[in-house]
């Protein structure tokens, strides 16, 4: 197992332990040095209250995983040089990557962007109405579209005040 794998298995492992899941984890140089950047959300996709506060990863959720990763990889001397921590949430603005998160939010405001033209545009907004098979029900006032997940190139929510 390299570095990599082993410091996303520790972080998967702690993430669960608190009711969590990894949905990212990179590890970069940066100007300041090496950095792991590590990614949690709730686990929970199938919950119905789309408030943001009902979804959202706490300063006590990143504190807590973020202090037993880094005394687990310093344990375990999965790095060898050192390295900034970073742990935080997929943000207001997260990105969907999968069919299942489409659905998470049904209800939610999203923008698409395609890897093809739709209707002659790449860049598609809407409310997220369904998700049948395959495909992304969007509503934008009066207008439906429909959207094949095969098309998606990125797809991130859209913050709403």
């Amino acid at each position: 197992m390299n570095h990599l794998d082993e410091a996303r298995s520790v972080a998967d492992r702690v993430a669960h332990s608190y009711g969590l899941e990894l949905f990212d984890l990179q590890f970069k140089r940066e100007s300041n040095g090496w950095v792991l950047r590590i990614v949690i959300d709730r686990a929970d996709p199938t919950h119905t209250d789309t408030s943001a506060r009902a979804e959202s990863v706490t300063l006590t959720d990143c504190e807590m995983v973020s202090r037993e990763v880094s005394a687990v990889l310093d344990a375990e001397d999965v790095f060898e040089h050192a390295y900034t921590l970073e742990v935080s949430s997929p943000g207001l603005d997260r990105p969907l990557r999968h069919l299942e998160d489409f659905v998470r939010f049904v209800g939610r405001r999203v923008k698409i962007v395609t890897a093809e033209p739709l209707d002659g545009q790449r860049f598609v907004t809407g409310r997220i109405a369904k998700v049948n098979g395959q495909t992304i029900v969007l509503e934008d006032g009066k207008k439906t579209r429909l959207v094949p997940k095969t098309v998606v190139a990125r797809a991130r929510l859209e913050v709403e005040f």
